[in-house]
């Protein structure tokens, strides 16, 4: 029996098919210290975050909501094992972002992203651009997020994959 090294790693720009689909397991539950820490580390004094009272008496979810901030930060974080870690170079932007549905503490995020399209770099030789489509789902499968982004990503250095 042969023992080899295998390297967990995102991928390379040739290793992108474009319509392909990843879900990314395992969702990730949303708790109140989340809420709390991520408002308040990025300075925002939303009350609809922090403030249980003032949120549960506003029309019309009547709770405090999760930072949206976090469910996009959490949808992407969410895809770097499996699709940019160690092969990406930059992120370039998002676009299209969307918050169709609240997201509350005690819910699960599970995070699907599908590859929309791809090309060389015409000015960094070795490298190519992804733009992939991210989409987050609560546990009764309702979407809560969505967005696009542009990641510019290395090419294979060992030629195509």
């Amino acid at each position: 029996m042969t023992t080899h090294d295998i390297l967990q790693r995102g991928l390379y720009y040739e290793e992108f098919a474009v319509d392909a689909r990843y879900l990314h397991r395992p969702g990730r539950t949303a708790t109140e210290a989340d809420n709390v820490l991520f408002t308040t580390l990025t300075m925002n004094t939303q009350a609809l975050h922090l403030d249980a009272a003032f949120a549960d008496a506003q029309d019309p979810f009547r709770a405090r909501l999760m930072n949206s901030m976090w469910t996009l930060s959490t949808m992407v974080g969410s895809s770097v094992a499996q699709l940019t870690q160690g092969t990406l170079v930059a992120q370039l932007g998002f676009g299209d972002v969307t918050f169709p549905h609240p997201l509350f503490a005690g819910d699960t995020l599970y995070t699907e992203s599908v590859i929309v399209e791809k090309r060389l770099s015409s000015s960094r030789p070795g490298q190519g651009i992804v733009k992939i489509a991210h989409t987050g789902r609560n546990q009764d499968g309702t979407v809560v997020a969505t967005a696009v982004r542009s990641v510019l990503v290395h090419c294979n250095p060992e030629g195509s994959a």
